[in-house]
């Protein structure tokens, strides 16, 4: 490395990485590099402490390691490309070129993500060889940021569901247990950060895909406020319910991140005017007196004994934080039919088309969906959004007295990756593949700002978050909390345990 950093000093600005095993140089334990903060890193290589090779060549070991157990980074670039395109990143540092905000950083899009150089599968057959020729606004800005793409990361079929497999890539597994699932859809990009492959990584969320990855993951996933981060291109714009955001292993990596991805762009008519560099400043606040509902089963979700007892042991760190903690949770009702309403209408408007023409290549709770949004009227569609707007009334109203509201990110621990779903939570029977997600997706509909935080690990080790859901475009206060409560329990440095 071409720091005066010796590794003991690494150490120190990696704290937790001693707990997992993989080999690194000389068998002692991953490079330190790998799970540095991801501020601090861009710091390193913007002052030259690090070069980007440095950064590529800690990040491609660990990758070497954990992606053939876990399966999350796909469409890789070869080791030797990876490296030329450090080099470039170096020269450009040594010619005096301006820098970006995320210089030197390997990275992989959401396969999601329309990137140029890289195979835009979307989970699905159909597209096994479409090669798109314009970038996503979010892959975009973050080339310009100064990411060094190496490669995409794995996604369910089209995003749907919360358990990442499909028949082109196959399945992510989660770093805590092998045997697990890593959630979706960007469970590729949480398994890849919580793994130290990858410093942070970019996702999406219609009705959880970046909070339940995160929660299974022991990592950060923020579902920005409706409108904050673009969604570019897209064929509903104003549809409202799906948004891209970040994915870190701390609150302030997934604020700076959110400074590099946020900010209105005309593509998206749905973007409201922000400042993102308020996200790249301090997160310290305090909480003392604010008033906070806690609602760990949002009034009355099934929700598995493992997950509430570790949500209800830290119900007093907020406590400590200064708020006031009252038992207390929004009139949500109609939530369900809102969400797998225009759920299913927006399937059905995106995937039509291709089911007519490739059905044997769907899976089958995709064909059940496009087939309900086809079965839709225009008056059940129009009902659904008269109640979602009611929802977002009673929403409001509910934060006048609470700010913020905490909550189960996921009714149920990391499941078998064998499993498609979940098909009971707490003895209760779900009747469709996303029916174990309403803690996720029932916060969906009212486009608040939310954020899944590592809260805890069951006794079997498998991670458990909590959610904080903020008030309307307040994302910076749902940042905030969420910083005091990681510092307060520091839950989030537990690292996965590689096993030979």
């Amino acid at each position: 490395m071409t720091s005066d950093l010796t590794r003991r000093e690494f150490l120190a600005l990696a704290p937790g990485i001693a707990a997992t095993s993989a080999p690194g140089a000389g068998g002692a334990g991953p490079d330190p590099i790998c799970y540095l903060s991801l501020r601090e890193l861009t710091r390193l290589l913007r002052t030259g402490q690090l070069s980007a090779r440095d950064v590529m060549s800690a990040h491609l070991a660990q990758i070497r390691f954990w992606n053939p157990r876990i399966n999350a980074i796909v469409a890789k670039l070869d080791d030797e490309e990876c490296l030329l395109l450090a080099d470039a990143a170096d020269a450009r540092a040594a010619r005096g070129e301006p820098l970006g905000a995320l210089h030197g950083l390997p990275w992989a899009f959401k396969d999601l993500e329309a990137a140029i150089g890289f195979p835009w599968t979307r989970g699905s057959p159909i597209f096994r060889n479409d090669r798109p020729t314009v970038d996503s606004v979010v892959v975009e800005r973050l080339r310009r940021a100064g990411v060094l793409p190496i490669g995409k990361t794995n996604t369910p079929e089209f995003g749907m569901g919360s358990q990442t497999y499909n028949s082109v890539y196959g399945t992510t597994f989660n770093p805590y247990d092998l045997t697990k699932t890593a959630g979706g859809s960007s469970g590729g990009a949480a398994a890849s950060v919580a793994a130290g492959m990858l410093p942070g990584a970019d996702g999406s969320d219609l009705g959880g895909s970046l909070r339940n990855p995160g929660n299974f993951n022991n990592v950060v996933g923020f579902r920005p406020t409706v409108g904050l981060v673009p969604t570019a291109p897209g064929t509903l714009p104003f549809f409202g319910f799906a948004v891209k955001g970040p994915i870190a292993r701390s609150v302030p990596d997934v604020a700076y991140l959110l400074a590099a991805m946020s900010g209105p762009d005309p593509r998206d008519p749905a973007c409201a005017p922000s400042d993102p560099t308020v996200y790249a400043g301090t997160l310290e606040r305090t909480f003392k007196g604010v008033r906070v509902a806690w609602c760990p089963d949002l009034g009355g979700l099934p929700l598995d004994h493992r997950v509430r007892g570790v949500l209800e042991s830290q119900r007093h760190t907020f406590e400590a934080l200064g708020c006031i903690v009252e038992d207390a949770h929004p009139d949500l009702a109609g939530a369900d039919e809102v969400f797998l309403t225009l759920r299913a209408f927006r399937t059905w408007t995106d995937l039509a088309p291709l089911l007519a023409s490739h059905r044997a290549d769907f899976k089958p709770e995709a064909i059940k969906e496009i087939e309900e949004g086809a079965r839709l009227s225009a008056s059940q569609v129009s009902m659904a959004m008269v109640r979602h707007g009611q929802i977002l009334e009673s929403m409001r109203h509910f934060q006048d007295s609470y700010p913020f509201m905490l909550c189960a990110v996921n009714q149920v621990p990391p499941f078998d990756a064998s499993l498609h779903w979940p098909t009971d939570v707490a003895g209760v029977a779900m009747p469709n593949y996303i029916a174990w997600m309403k803690s996720a997706y029932w916060i969906t509909t009212t486009f608040r700002p939310a954020i899944s935080v590592p809260a805890g690990f069951t006794s079997d080790g498998l991670p458990v978050g909590v959610q904080i859901v903020g008030r309307y475009r307040d994302d910076l206060g749902v940042l905030q909390l969420a910083n005091a409560f990681e510092i307060a329990t520091a839950v989030g440095q537990r690292r996965p345990p590689a096993k030979e």
